[in-house]
């Protein structure tokens, strides 16, 4: 029972070390795309805070989201945050279990390329929207008489460049449309829709998707225009942008360089192409040209008939 574990556990280092050097030579290549990436996370918390500064508040507006579903309440608000932390560790912890599992379909480095040019596309159409017009906030510390609704005016530069973090970011007010949290919810289940394989957890993940619309409404965190939008502006993007991106390599394709059919383009036959598969070398000698007659197959084209060889000519 030690020897396999010990077995096991050598083959899974071994695994993991050589996933980890393919990755860090994907990185080499691609570090600036995830860099500007992550540099467009602090931007757009930047923006987020920026606009803080100008919102004001009032009355909440009329919401037909708000009419049909009941609210949380303040005290239960953190179920809605919950579900988008589930959503959002389990979508890291997917993009990395190539490093653990046999099941290599995804390169970690190129799928965050990926989902952070969906992220990145998606948050600078939310800057420029909530920039445009300021909305009363609905959450709870958005509404009047709160001491959170408003900021007073930043004492230096400093102050609006560190942006209160995380302070910052869960009480701000003001970036209503469209829906951050629905961003990223989108862009993840989107994501594993194109590149997953379970198809059990792609329904799960466009299910936990409309749970988390709802949830947030019913939290009073966004209005239910900032959700809608969210969700046809993050299609479209996805949509557009998976158009202009070249297409990411298999990892299961070198596996199928060669046809599996009876016989391919070349003549081979299908014991041929296993051989190959199998890194076996085939003599070329053994291509010679086969003729089939009657079910038998001769050699260099020197076919006898079958009536013939009963009659022993």
């Amino acid at each position: 029972m030690s020897l396999y574990i010990g077995r096991e556990a050598s083959k899974l280092w071994k695994r993991v070390c050589a996933e980890t050097t393919t990755e860090i030579n994907l990185l080499a290549e691609n570090w600036k795309y995830l860099l500007a990436g992550l540099v467009f996370q602090y931007i757009h918390g930047l923006a987020a805070r920026g606009v803080h500064y100008l919102h004001r508040p009032g009355p909440v507006l009329q919401d037909l989201g708000f009419f049909l579903l009941p609210e949380l309440g303040q005290d239960k608000a953190y179920i809605s945050e919950t579900l988008f932390t589930f959503i959002f560790l389990s979508f890291i912890l997917w993009t990395f279990h190539p490093f653990i599992f046999k099941s290599k379909k995804i390169y970690t480095v190129l799928i965050w390329c990926r989902a952070l040019s969906f992220l990145v596309a998606s948050q600078a159409l939310r800057i420029v929207t909530f920039y445009s017009t300021q909305l009363p906030g609905p959450n709870y510390h958005c509404r009047e008489g709160s001491k959170l609704a408003t900021l007073p005016p930043p004492d230096s530069v400093l102050e609006v460049l560190l942006i209160n973090f995380p302070h910052g970011v869960i009480y701000g007010c003001g970036d209503l449309i469209f829906s951050s949290h629905m961003i990223f919810t989108l862009v993840f289940v989107l994501t594993y829709q194109r590149y997953g394989t379970r198809r059990w957890i792609k329904q799960l993940g466009f299910f936990l998707a409309v749970v988390q619309s709802l949830l947030i409404i019913a939290s009073r965190k966004h209005y239910t225009v900032d959700v809608v939008v969210a969700w046809y502006t993050v299609n479209l993007v996805v949509f557009f942008i998976e158009k202009k991106l070249p297409e990411l390599p298999d990892r299961t394709a070198a596996t199928l360089l060669l046809p599996l059919s009876t016989k391919d383009k070349d003549g081979r036959t299908k014991e041929e192409n296993h051989k190959l598969l199998n890194g076996n070398s085939v003599d070329p000698a053994d291509w010679r040209q086969r003729t089939q007659v009657n079910g038998k197959i001769m050699e260099d084209g020197n076919a006898l008939l079958a009536d013939s060889a009963k009659n022993g000519a």
